[in-house]
């Protein structure tokens, strides 16, 4: 029987983040927690080609298999549309296995995000989600958060160097190092546990790979 799906629910005044503890990425909103879930089901097809990427089998369904194991009270963040809370158990260090597993997930997300760019058109349909944001500007900003978000774990790359491919594979590369330091010395990240660093990081370069898709104008047909 496969193993139900593990999320926190992180609920604003405003917003509800339910995310996946266990599969980095996977995490969606709603006006309710119950909205928020219908939206991560609704994305189990899109998320399942990441988890094709990493190699990882089949997600488990959704509403049976779910298992809320905390409810966190949210932030101004999260109603702006970020998933900012670390639930307790993510304070628990990871198995090696599962470690690497995750990091597997992480690579996946930003190969997704990294095949996205170049098949969707330069201009973006306008629109309330991302701010208007065309897609080199998102680039832009996703690979800027992913360096700062590297921080966090002691990795310090240079600004310019994670726009060059070469930069980009070496900071990764770091950030997949200090992953797996951090796991194995049972220690958080600066701000985030180390559970919670790698689903926000994957959530964010996804949430951006999957905006690009929908506001793509390039012509079908």
């Amino acid at each position: 029987m496969t193993a139900p799906i593990r999320l926190v629910s992180e609920s604003g005044s405003k917003k509800v983040f339910v995310s996946a503890l266990d599969w980095p990425g996977w995490s969606r909103s709603g006006k309710t927690e119950e909205a928020a879930l219908a939206t991560l089901a609704d994305y189990t097809d899109r998320y399942q080609r990441v988890v094709d990427l990493a190699g990882e089998g089949s997600l488990p369904s959704i509403p049976e298999g779910v298992d809320i194991v905390e409810r966190l009270q949210g932030s101004g963040a999260t109603d702006f549309g970020v998933p900012d809370r670390a639930a307790q158990c993510e304070n628990e260090p990871m198995t090696e296995e599962e470690c690497e597993r995750q990091i597997r997930i992480l690579r996946a997300c930003w190969r997704y995000f990294d095949d996205v760019v170049p098949r969707v058109s330069a201009e973006l349909r306008k629109g309330p989600r991302g701010g208007g944001r065309d897609r080199d500007e998102i680039v832009e900003h996703v690979l800027g958060a992913d360096r700062s978000y590297a921080r966090n774990l002691g990795v310090k790359t240079p600004e310019a160097a994670v726009f060059t491919p070469d930069g980009l594979r070496a900071h990764r590369d770091a950030v997949c190092e200090a992953v797996r330091d951090h796991n194995a010395r049972g220690v958080s990240a600066r701000k985030w546990p180390v559970r919670y660093f790698l689903r926000r990081a994957a959530w964010h370069v996804l949430d951006h790979a999957w905006e690009m898709e929908d506001k793509d104008l390039t012509p079908t047909g």
